[in-house]
């Protein structure tokens, strides 16, 4: 039986998972800031930085499949050592393989190393999360997920410095895998072994007994529920990482520089509200803001797609970006209101979201090419609103100790 963990021991955990979404966030962002660079250096075209990311993106599906297997067999925090030592070491031989060897197979062994490590990290840092937020008794995923969107600001902007400053590659992504593997092994030693996710190896619970609590989550109806609201959201945020400039270019007319400011007030929009959103969480509950939230993601875009001019476009995309905020973390969080099922029903519901964030985009762009960036909007229009009426699936169950809020 685990001893109850004293204050200080808890500040020390929720600060460690606060470094490993930071440290997470910086190393993918400087890996997608040099793609330029990695370009010419492998004398690619477009096809072919497609290709890489292809391997980076089939490899993440890859480790959002494997990320329950390693928990039960080896528990949340030992699989998030492993999973952290891949992810930089995919890193490192990504910067290899584009700068000295100058190959298209090593760098694409390193994507899939990166994609590996990254995703697995992805669905057990979240886990670690959850049972943080847990411990404390009050929301505080969305914060978390804030601390990844800082980390990926962070990375973008070390890369431009190492751009400008006519840093290599290698260098600096060797510099970049260095230290989320340094902050990984010295965030690892504050987190708590937890029989609960499998942590502790003197369990009498079989290893077909974990396996079988890892498959029981996806025979719950809740589970899909609580998928379908972070598919929605998922859908949101990722059709703007991705499509947002070329539709500010192509669909409003706009130069590639105004594309870029409008991705960066969709990004601050939603970090700010990411930041802020814990507190309203706990004061209106977590059903009540993720419908409010979604009516305000899809009055967002559709404002954004029917703008008559910039500034009213540029409005939508705030709201965009601040309903979009949430939804995903909330969704995490409501997967793990239940102790014993925390790890099992996180990891479900992170599958199917980062299904897609890695899926959606090259749908809508072969929706796009069909009929248009603007119209094929419309698509995330009706996913928000799907997830907006599953949003009951996230009220917390007896128990709980975060989500409920004082007037739910």
């Amino acid at each position: 039986m685990q001893a109850a963990l004293s204050r200080s021991q808890l500040i020390r955990w929720r600060a460690a998972i606060f470094a490993i979404f930071l440290a997470t966030g910086f190393g993918f962002a400087s890996w997608a800031s040099r793609l330029p660079a990695v370009k010419s250096a492998l004398g690619a075209d477009d096809f072919g930085v497609g290709v890489l990311l292809f391997v980076l993106g089939a490899a993440s599906i890859v480790g959002l499949s494997l990320a329950n297997v390693i928990v039960a067999r080896w528990g949340a925090r030992r699989g998030m050592l492993a999973s952290i030592v891949t992810f930089s070491t995919g890193v490192a031989i990504a910067g290899f393989g584009v700068e000295f060897a100058q190959s298209f197979p090593i760098a694409s062994v390193g994507l899939g190393l990166m994609g590996l490590g990254m995703s697995a990290t992805d669905v057990m840092m979240n886990v670690e999360a959850a049972a943080v937020e847990q411990a404390f008794g009050r929301t505080l995923m969305p914060l978390f997920h804030a601390f990844f969107s800082i980390g990926t600001v962070a990375g973008a902007g070390a890369g431009i410095a190492m751009a400008a400053w006519r840093v290599g590659v290698a260098w600096h992504l060797w510099g970049a895998g260095l230290l989320v593997l340094m902050a990984g092994l010295i965030s690892l030693l504050h987190v708590p072994n937890r029989e609960i996710a499998h942590d502790d190896a003197t369990t009498p619970r079989t290893r077909r007994e974990r396996f079988a609590e890892l498959a029981a989550v996806w025979r719950d109806p809740r589970t899909y529920a609580i998928g379908a609201i972070m598919l929605g959201m998922a859908f949101a945020e990722g059709s703007a990482n991705d499509w947002l400039t070329i539709a500010v270019v192509d669909g409003h007319a706009a130069t590639e520089t105004i594309g870029a400011v409008a991705l960066t007030v969709f990004s601050v929009a939603m970090t700010v509200f990411r930041i802020l959103g814990g507190p309203v969480v706990d004061r209106i509950g977590r059903v009540w803001s993720l419908r409010v939230l979604a009516v305000t993601a899809a009055v967002g875009l559709v404002l954004f797609i029917l703008a008559p001019n910039l500034p009213i476009a540029f409005v939508g995309i705030a709201l965009w970006g601040a309903g979009a905020s949430l939804g995903f973390p909330l969704g995490m969080s409501a997967a793990a209101d239940d102790p014993k099922k925390a790890a099992a029903s996180v990891s479900a519901a992170a599958t199917i979201g980062y299904l897609a964030f890695l899926c959606g985009p090259p749908v809508l762009g072969w929706v796009s090419h069909q009929i248009g960036i603007l119209p094929t909007l419309w698509i995330i229009v009706a996913l928000i609103v799907m997830s907006g009426l599953a949003s009951g699936a996230a009220r917390p169950i007896a128990g709980s100790k975060v989500g409920a809020g004082h007037a739910d």
